[in-house]
């Protein structure tokens, strides 16, 4: 089963009808009951990183959350600060994160760009991942980008007065900066490639 966190911060709705325009059926998770049946995971992700975190808090799931994908290997899917939030600190009103991955979230600097970015941008892919994809255009609305520790964490890239982390993949958790459910065609189909193939290599570790 499909699920997704359905928080206040989250734009829930937009990503079930992307979900459902694929063909697929996907149920929103309020609660940590309603994700301990999940086979794939969606984190939304409007808002700050700060109301993010403070939602996630209030509906108990960051324990459940960390047990299904970090213990258990659901796979996982956050966009936008869905992505942010699972690295260690943001900038963004001085936020602890999650920490599921090394690294900080810092702002773009406003005397050289336009803060925030807001538009199509074009990601290169640079890892081989279960969820393969070609290089193409995505909607991005972010202020603030991921800067990995680990530069094996990056998945796909872009640039904005300088390249920046635009998905990050490690195991069975991906995250992408841009938001797929407003990317058109090119995101319909990198979900469709999270939602039908990079279960597969997981369930075969779990089931020899």
């Amino acid at each position: 089963m499909i699920k997704i966190i359905d928080y206040k911060a989250g734009n829930a709705p937009s990503v079930a009808h992307a979900v459902a325009r694929i063909g697929y059926e996907a149920a929103f998770a309020r609660c940590p009951e309603e994700i301990a049946d999940a086979t794939h995971i969606i984190l939304p992700g409007v808002g700050s990183a700060k109301a993010t975190m403070e939602s996630l808090r209030e509906m108990n799931l960051i324990g459940a959350l960390e047990n299904m994908v970090l213990l258990k290997k659901t796979l996982f899917l956050g966009i936008c600060v869905g992505l942010q939030i699972l690295f260690e600190h943001s900038e963004e009103e001085n936020t602890d994160c999650l920490s599921w991955l090394k690294g900080r979230v810092v702002k773009f600097d406003a005397t050289k760009v336009r803060v925030p970015q807001m538009g199509w941008n074009q990601v290169q892919f640079v890892k081989n991942t279960p969820c393969n994809f070609q290089d193409d255009y995505f909607y991005f609305v972010n202020s603030y980008y991921a800067k990995p520790t680990d530069e094996s964490d990056q998945w796909g890239v872009a640039d904005y007065d300088g390249a920046f982390t635009a998905a990050v993949c490690r195991d069975n958790i991906y995250a992408t900066q841009f938001h797929i459910e407003k990317s058109g065609k090119a995101g319909l189909a990198l979900l469709n490639g999270f939602l039908k193939a990079s279960s597969s290599p997981h369930e075969r570790q779990e089931n020899p």
